[in-house]
């Protein structure tokens, strides 16, 4: 079963990303180091980089019953303001994740975006939803835990997180939700 391409919630609109979108997501949060500092791909130097991340999210719509989506404000005037989605490892086992733009910090769209994902994950048929993040980046771990994620395993250098200086292998949190 494939999910909606676009969600509605109380506060956000959801949606699969289209080519249109590079230069907003590049603007908002792939090119900006503060907001790409914890995650798991590098900062986008060029539009181009954002092209490449919108090639790999059509394919992953493409394979599987969902994928990356961008997250708007239901405001009168829309504003791209991050993103989430679900990254299948196999039907049943699936990671998530958000990332958002600075001046939408502290204001709980991660929590509304990730909750929505909890339910198209259930929608699909996902058994085990997975999290990773930095063991530093308490705010992250906090939306985690917010949506029922449980802390299932700290990972001690695990991961070279791309965008951190000096480059070594940090500690990660894996967060699980049982569904």
């Amino acid at each position: 079963m494939k999910p909606p391409e676009r969600i509605q919630t109380p506060r956000l609109s959801l949606r699969k990303p289209i080519p249109a979108d590079a230069e907003a997501i590049f603007r908002r949060y792939a090119a900006d180091p503060v907001v790409t500092r914890y995650l798991s791909w590098p900062t986008h130097r060029s539009v181009a980089d954002t092209q490449a991340f919108l090639s790999w999210s059509d394919e992953e719509w493409r394979k599987w019953p969902a994928g990356p989506y961008l997250v708007f404000s239901r405001d009168p005037v829309p504003t791209l303001l991050g993103s989430t989605g679900l990254a299948f490892k196999t039907s049943a086992h699936v990671v998530t994740g958000f990332v958002f733009a600075q001046d939408a910090w502290q204001r709980g769209f991660a929590t509304e975006a990730l909750a929505a994902m909890v339910d198209v994950a259930g929608q699909v048929g996902v058994k085990r939803l997975e999290a990773v993040c930095h063991a530093g980046h308490k705010a992250s771990a906090h939306v985690l835990e917010k949506c029922g994620f449980k802390q299932e395993e700290l990972c001690r250098e695990h991961f070279t997180f791309p965008n951190l200086k000096p480059q070594k292998k940090s500690d990660v949190l894996i967060y699980v939700l049982n569904l």
